[in-house]
């Protein structure tokens, strides 16, 4: 997999070693805790689950495949899903 393609497909995800990172800043805190729940639902059905770390209304989201020890393609893949999920909800 050409990491820096895929990495070019999600504009506002960073790489920091073998992570993705993306920082949020959600309207407001309800906002953000909807975008973590909606962001939960879709890893659940991929059982592809990001690290959050919730501030007020910034989410800092970081990506990874544990188990393999490196970026795979379900990185950028819950990558593209969780930026739809953050442009349904304004942030």
């Amino acid at each position: 997999m050409d990491v820096e393609k895929k990495l070019a497909e999600v504009p506002a995800w960073r790489r920091e070693g073998e992570e993705i990172r993306r920082t949020v800043t959600a309207p407001d805190f309800p906002t953000a805790i909807r975008i973590v729940d909606a962001i939960a639902v879709k890893a659940e059905e991929l059982n592809h689950h990001p690290d959050i770390d919730i501030r007020w209304r910034k989410l800092h989201l970081a990506l990874t495949t544990h188990d393999k020890g490196h970026l795979t393609e379900m990185d950028f893949r819950l990558a593209a899903l969780i930026d739809g999920i953050v442009a349904e909800h304004g942030a």
